[in-house]
C-alpha cells in the first residue's frame, strides 16, 4: 500500500512555518529571518519514502490588512491552500491568539480534512501556558491531532511526521522520489538573495525589494575549474531605494553579494561569480503586469 498527500501548512507571519517545513523535509526549501513577509510565495517541499509520498507546501504568513496587491496574491496563495489540501497543520505559537470572526478560524471550522493544530516554540513556553492554549483552541475547532513541537530543535517533528503519515489517503506518488521541491534553482537563487536583503537592510527597503534572476550558466573559470556565473537584478519602488541598496561607493550592495554569494556556493556545492544590478519600478506592488512577471499571479 502507497500513500501520497498534500500537506498545506498555514499560520501568521513568523510561528515558523518555513522552519517546520525545512526540518520536515531536511533541507533548505524556505528562507527564513525574524522579519514578517519572509514568505512571498508558495513552495513545496517534498517527502518521500518507498511507500510513501508528502508533498508540504509553505505558505506567505496571512497578512489580516492587505496594503497593496502583492499582499492580496500572498493571501491568495494561503486561501488555495485550504482547496487543494489532504491534510492542513496551523501552526501557531503561546501568546498567539485568533478572534472569533478571524477568517482563518471560519475556513477552519469549514474543513473536511484532517487539522492538525501544531503549537511552535514550545522551548520558550511553560508547560501550563501551553496546556492552556491546546484546551483553548481544541474548545474552539476539532482538531484531528495537536501536537507541541519545537522547529528549530526538531522536537517532535518525527512524530509529527509519523502522525501525517497515518492520515494521508491511499495513492501513487505525484513526483518522482527523489524530487524535493516543483521550483527551479532560479527560484531558490533568488530567495537566498532576498533572505540577505532581508538580513542586511533595515526599514521599507526588504518589503520593497524584489529578485530576479536574469541568467544562469554553468562554466569554466580561467584554470578549468568548474564555476556558475550568476546575473541577478534587483527591483525596488523608489530611487532613493535604489540609493539605500547600492550604499555610498557602492560599499553596501558590495556586502550583500559578498554574503549572498556565501550561501549560494554552499547551497549549489560550486564556485559562483554573483552580478547584481539595481533597477526602480514604480509601485511594482500594485503593478499586475509586473506581479504576473515576478510570478506573484
Amino acid at each position: 500500500m502507497h500513500k501520497s498527500g498534500f500537506v498545506n501548512i498555514i499560520g501568521r507571519p513568523n510561528v515558523g512555518k518555513s522552519t517546520l517545513m525545512n526540518a520536515m523535509v531536511g533541507e533548505k526549501m524556505s528562507i527564513i529571518t525574524n522579519k514578517p513577509q519572509t514568505t512571498r510565495h508558495r513552495i513545496i517541499g517534498i517527502v518521500s519514502d518507498d511507500n510513501f509520498q508528502i508533498i508540504f507546501s509553505d505558505t506567505p504568513g496571512v497578512i489580516r490588512d492587505p496594503a497593496y496587491k502583492m499582499h492580496e496574491a500572498m493571501n491568495h496563495f494561503v486561501t488555495g491552500s485550504f482547496e487543494d489540501a489532504d491534510l492542513i497543520l496551523l501552526v501557531t505559537e503561546p501568546g498567539e491568539h485568533y478572534p472569533d470572526d478571524d477568517p482563518i478560524v471560519e475556513q477552519l471550522q469549514k474543513l473536511k480534512v484532517p487539522l492538525f493544530l501544531v503549537i511552535n516554540k514550545i522551548d520558550l513556553s511553560e508547560p501550563e501556558t501551553l496546556l492552556k492554549l491546546i484546551k483553548e483552541w481544541n474548545d474552539r475547532i476539532a482538531f484531528t491531532e495537536t501536537i507541541p513541537i519545537s522547529a528549530l530543535h526538531k522536537t517532535n517533528t518525527e512524530k509529527l511526521l509519523l502522525l501525517i503519515q497515518a492520515q494521508i489517503p491511499e495513492g501513487p506518488a505525484f513526483y518522482p522520489k527523489d524530487q524535493l521541491t516543483d521550483k527551479p534553482e532560479r527560484f531558490f537563487v533568488s530567495e537566498i538573495i532576498r533572505e540577505k536583503i532581508l538580513l542586511l537592510y533595515k526599514q521599507e527597503i526588504p518589503y520593497f525589494a524584489e529578485v530576479v534572476v536574469q541568467s544562469f550558466k554553468q562554466d569554466k573559470t580561467a584554470k578549468g575549474d568548474p564555476i556558475i556565473r550568476i546575473g541577478a537584478e534587483i527591483f525596488v519602488g523608489r530611487k532613493t531605494q535604489k540609493s539605500i541598496l547600492i550604499g555610498k561607493g557602492g560599499q553596501a550592495i558590495k556586502r550583500l553579494g559578498m554574503e549572498a554569494r556565501k550561501d549560494l556556493e554552499s547551497w549549489l556545492e560550486s564556485k559562483v561569480f554573483l552580478e547584481l544590478h539595481v533597477k526602480v519600478k514604480d509601485n511594482w506592488r500594485d503593478n499586475d503586469y509586473l506581479l504576473k512577471q515576478f510570478g506573484y499571479r
